[in-house]
């Protein structure tokens, strides 16, 4: 994921600063075109609105200490369909300015052919460069096909979201950026995405939302 993120960041700047303040260096449509195809990135205008949505969402997040990731960790399910809990912890970890509070699970299901692990990220501790690097596809909109799988950004009740599949190895992803703080992440191994969207339905995300202003910081 990181090298994903990474590599649709530095593609996006690219084309960006690429485009030299001269007319005649401007991309032609089909430049534009393979651009597109290559990174999954639809427009640069979406990638700036984004950026400084995102980068809004950061200021904000600045405002706010990160909640205890035992509160987080209570947020796990014990059990997804015939998968059990094999695996749940939590911690609060920081450095360089880049503070967060996490909680994860792992789940399993009998023989353990199948498996699926999920982390709550509490990201209002992160700024800057750290901050950026943390919200990643957030900046960008992306919509790719392959003949084994896809990615794409999209909205899950009205939060930015983004998944990932291959059909041939039957893994895949889910992220939601909650209120501009939180992250949900899904990922299943040998699961369809069905399973991975159910597990995300099944998740009281009005939770994670009724958290969004929790130890505001005193100026």
């Amino acid at each position: 994921m990181a090298k994903i993120i990474t590599t649709m960041l530095l593609s996006a700047i690219f084309i960006l600063f690429g485009c030299g303040k001269d007319g005649d260096n401007q991309p032609n449509d089909k430049e534009k075109s393979e651009s597109e195809e290559k990174t999954g990135i639809k427009s640069m205008d979406d990638f700036v609105d984004n950026m400084k949505e995102v980068q809004k969402s950061m200021e904000e997040g600045k405002k706010y200490e990160v909640v205890d990731f035992r509160d987080l960790k209570a947020l796990l399910p014990e059990s997804i369909g015939d998968m059990k809990r094999t695996n749940a912890q939590g911690e609060k970890s920081g450095a360089m300015g880049f503070t967060i509070s996490k909680a994860e699970a792992d789940y399993n299901n009998e023989d353990y052919s199948q498996s699926i692990d999920i982390e709550i990220t509490d990201l209002s501790g992160a700024s800057g460069y750290a901050g950026f690097a943390a919200w990643g596809w957030a900046m960008v909109d992306v919509d790719k096909e392959t003949e084994t799988g896809y990615e794409k950004t999209t909205k899950y009740k009205g939060h930015k979201a983004y998944e990932k599949y291959d059909n041939q190895d039957q893994y895949g992803s889910i992220e939601v950026l909650v209120s501009g703080r939180f992250m949900l992440s899904v990922n299943g191994n040998n699961v369809p995405m069905a399973v991975l969207k159910s597990t995300i339905d099944e998740m009281d995300i009005s939770k994670l939302e009724a958290m969004k202003d929790t130890n505001p910081i005193s100026e």
